[in-house]
């Protein structure tokens, strides 16, 4: 395992531990076995590595990516829309203490919105992934043609996300996230049903 891979495994380890306002650079090179000016080799700051350890070490994150890619006109549409709840359900599941804690810190919320602004990704882009999908579908006919997918993605991207709370703070509705993601699904695509 490379330098880079072995901070990002204890990055991950360390920030879902103890949150990311917790954490420092030093802490996390030195649970890696490096020193910290080995870790700014390969991340600029810690926000650079914060969205590092979302994309790579995620995992929810590769999974919702490849539940999106190639689904569209393909298998039924329910089903795919369950494989993606359940994907962002495990994604926000597992970060959930990492956000929670950036939130606590206003230096480390500011310099994390700086950085995905820079590497223009977020959380926003789950619900146009999402809504792309959706559009995709209601071009060929798979869904209703007046149906508003941005609204549809935020609705199920906000469902996964509220079952991730709930599943962190008290018992969800739903205590199975895969019958919690197939619920979600067959609610949503009743209103988005041709």
């Amino acid at each position: 395992m490379g330098t880079r891979d072995a901070i990002l495994d204890a990055a991950a380890t360390v920030m879902a531990e103890q949150g990311l306002a917790n954490v420092t650079t030093r802490q996390i090179a030195r649970t890696a076995g490096f020193t910290e000016a080995a870790l700014y080799k390969h991340f600029t700051n810690k926000a650079d590595l914060l969205v590092a350890v979302m994309r790579e070490r995620s995992p929810g994150f590769g999974r919702l990516a490849e539940v999106l890619r190639g689904r569209t006109g393909t298998g039924d549409v329910v089903d795919n829309l369950t494989a993606i709840a359940a994907a962002a359900i495990t994604f926000y599941s597992g970060g959930f203490p990492m956000f929670a804690s950036m939130f606590a810190d206003p230096d480390t919320l500011a310099a994390h919105k700086a950085e995905i602004r820079r590497k223009d990704v977020g959380p926003h882009k789950v619900n146009e992934a999402i809504a792309a999908y959706l559009r995709t579908e209601q071009q060929q006919g798979r869904l209703n043609p007046d149906a508003d997918v941005q609204a549809a993605a935020g609705l199920l991207v906000g469902a996964c996300f509220q079952h991730a709370f709930l599943g962190h703070m008290s018992a969800p509705a739903h205590p199975d996230p895969h019958e919690a993601a197939a619920a979600f699904a067959r609610t949503l695509y009743t209103s988005l049903a041709p």
